[in-house]
């Protein structure tokens, strides 16, 4: 297959994004990117300027890099992450050290060597991708997180994890080293489901009940599924920054009018860091 085979009528999801500085924060340190092929949430950190320059510059280079509305090849997309944590790297202050930083997690379209389309699915940091296949709610990344290395250990329970000191300390962040490792895998594009991409604004305040019953249309019939989740975290407390994107693949996305509409914001998020001093 070919980019001239390619029939984006039939094959681009649906997309919504919203992103919100909530009901604490005085500045918004989010940045969603939502047009095909990219979808992607930056939560920066750093305080003040920082943050907002580090997911603004890692939105930025995807972009530079990447601009084409074509899927891209999984290496070219690997490539862009790399170059956006370099990019974040020299935000650094030259007098201080201190550093800006960001998470970067989401998901593209991409195309294998054999012509196939794939789902790629990339994280750095504790923003979340979950997929919804209708009836189960599965969340595909892992958080890099101090509280989530300790669970894994057995050594808290995820109770305990939501009230731990640690609980904004994460391990891996773009701009927190030159090297960035990166979670990253590949699913089947075709078939009907629905992914939500977020920033931790959005599990802060809603459990996995709450995130599915939005899911499965039982939200506002007449608000979109991304503004439904935002408005939902904002309306149980809102404490940080909410960003969500949700992304409706395969029949969901074939049984509506194709929608090209991009949302991106800029917006604050001051306690979450990565390990070490920012």
């Amino acid at each position: 297959m070919t980019d001239d085979d390619f029939d984006p009528s039939a094959a681009r999801p649906l997309s919504s994004a919203r992103s919100d500085v909530g009901r604490v924060r005085s500045v918004n340190e989010d940045l969603a990117l939502a047009r095909f092929p990219l979808y992607f949430v930056a939560d920066g950190m750093g305080g003040h300027e920082r943050g907002d320059r580090a997911s603004r510059t890692a939105i930025d280079t995807l972009e530079a890099l990447l601009p084409g509305s074509e899927p891209v090849s999984p290496a070219e997309l690997l490539e862009a992450v790399r170059s956006a944590n370099t990019a974040v790297c020299a935000l650094r202050d030259p007098i201080t050290g201190a550093l800006s930083g960001t998470t970067l997690t989401g998901l593209a379209v991409v195309r294998a060597e054999s012509g196939e389309l794939l789902w790629m699915v990339i994280n750095v940091g504790d923003s979340r991708v979950y997929r919804w296949s209708g009836r189960t709610l599965t969340q595909l990344t892992i958080d890099h997180s101090v509280v989530q290395e300790l669970v894994d250990a057995g050594e808290i329970t995820q109770l305990e994890a939501e009230r731990h000191p640690e609980r904004n300390t994460i391990t891996r962040a773009l701009g927190a080293a030159d090297e960035v490792e990166i979670d990253a895998w590949l699913l089947p594009y075709s078939g009907a489901a629905t992914y939500l991409i977020c920033s931790d604004g959005v599990t802060k305040e809603l459990g996995l009940f709450d995130i599915e019953k939005l899911l499965s249309g039982h939200g506002d019939p007449d608000r979109d599924l991304a503004d439904s989740i935002v408005q939902a975290a904002l309306d149980a407390g809102g404490r940080d920054n909410v960003t969500a994107i949700v992304v409706e693949s395969g029949e969901l996305a074939e049984a509506s009018a194709l929608s090209t509409e991009r949302r991106d914001h800029v917006f604050e998020f001051d306690d979450t860091h990565p390990r070490g001093s920012l």
